[in-house]
């Protein structure tokens, strides 16, 4: 089928909830270059929104996937043990501090799922309350419970009423933190790098604060990773940079290569606070889903975290030269590892920038009202981020 077959049933089919999308039909993949249906190439700096971090037609992720379908058991429900759903459970927890998982179908859900967890743990306790501390400009899902927690007002206002009460207080506030975590409260929700809003890094005084103040108040601190986790900023979890160590935080994304697959960690005693009846899922945590979860924690905890670390200095170095080089242009570089973003000036429009890329070969995204969004697959080698940089350069000049 041609582009414009598919761009013409597509329109005509599928509910207007992504817009005009971008002019391309991706039909094949090796590491971190797409392919689409006319043979062109194109360096992915996008990954999927920071999902495919193997990158593509990746051998053992594929051979992981192909023993799980020989097997037959590509879904059982959760009535029945399972093993890679088993096996899963005790690698992330074992590497990651927390005691007890529970397995989605996406970040939204992952975030659900913690928030659910909260509002017990509070209901355990004799607090009635449904509110909840969140920061403006954040992003949690598209669910109304999570979309709820979305720091952001055009996200709200198609919904209303919404789900449970949630107060946003501005990032980096550190009196207005103190102010909104009260005992009253079911929990905090935070992302440590506002990713949807614009690569935004959190200062490490303010989350240390925000840790502190739910310990004083036997609340949860809910880390939001399902952007950040699975090594994209060099860490397992981007919280491991803040030397700080959530109640509750959630994985997606990344965990399952382009599977789908979430994930809620917990330590006790909020771990606790669910029990039989409380939360399931139907397809959360199935064999072939775990499968790929279990490739992917295995390969990256074990020889990606420090090359992650390395490529991605490499890259917000030049990026920063970038900046350098056209002041009136770019105006602030940010991130973590291989999570950045490159903040434009109002002479450059971050979309039109995109859609120029794409006719050069190159996949990027955008996020906040200007900002280049760059979480390309780990596999993304230096003498391609040159050629990123090199027709950034060409735009700009």
């Amino acid at each position: 089928m041609t582009y414009e077959e598919l761009k013409q049933i597509d329109e005509q089919y599928y509910m207007k909830t992504f817009g005009a999308r971008l002019p391309v039909v991706f039909t094949g993949g090796k590491g971190a270059v797409l392919m689409d249906s006319d043979h062109k190439e194109y360096i992915d700096f996008l990954a999927g929104i920071a999902v495919n971090c193997l990158g593509y037609a990746d051998v053992g992720f594929a051979s992981a996937l192909k023993g799980q379908i020989d097997s037959g058991v590509i879904h059982i429900c959760n009535y029945f043990y399972n093993e890679p759903q088993t096996r899963l459970a005790q690698l992330l927890c074992e590497r990651t501090g927390f005691e007890r998982v529970f397995f989605a179908n996406s970040g939204a859900e992952a975030n659900e799922c913690a928030l659910k967890l909260a509002k017990k743990y509070a209901a355990d306790k004799g607090n009635s309350s449904d509110r909840f501390v969140a920061l403006k400009k954040s992003f949690h899902g598209r669910t109304l419970l999570t979309l709820s927690a979305t720091g952001q007002e055009k996200f709200h206002e198609p919904f209303r009423p919404g789900a449970y009460r949630f107060t946003y207080i501005d990032a980096n506030d550190i009196e207005a933190a103190k102010a909104a975590v009260t005992a009253d409260k079911c929990g905090v929700i935070l992302e440590v790098i506002q990713g949807e809003s614009g690569v935004l890094p959190l200062q490490k005084e303010f989350v240390s604060l925000l840790r502190t103040l739910c310990t004083q108040q036997d609340i949860p601190l809910i880390i939001d990773e399902v952007q950040t986790g699975m090594g994209h900023t060099g860490k397992l979890l981007a919280q491991e940079h803040y030397g700080v160590h959530a109640d509750i935080t959630t994985l997606a994304k990344a965990l399952g290569n382009g599977m789908p697959i979430g994930a809620c960690l917990s330590s006790s005693p909020f771990a606790d606070a669910f029990g039989p009846g409380d939360h399931g899922s139907t397809f959360g945590g199935n064999p072939l889903a775990c499968a790929a979860g279990l490739y992917v924690t295995e390969r990256v905890d074990a020889d990606m975290l420090s090359r992650i670390e390395s490529t991605g200095g490499y890259f917000k170095e030049q990026l920063l030269a970038l900046k350098e080089r056209f002041p009136k242009i770019v105006t602030d570089v940010r991130g973590m590892g291989l999570l950045l973003g490159a903040e434009l000036s109002e002479k450059k429009d971050a979309h039109a920038v995109q859609h120029a890329l794409i006719a050069k070969g190159f996949v990027i995204g955008t996020a906040g009202s200007n900002t280049l969004r760059f979480a390309p697959p780990y596999c993304i080698s230096r003498g391609q981020i040159d050629l990123l940089i090199g027709a950034l350069s060409e735009l700009f000049s």
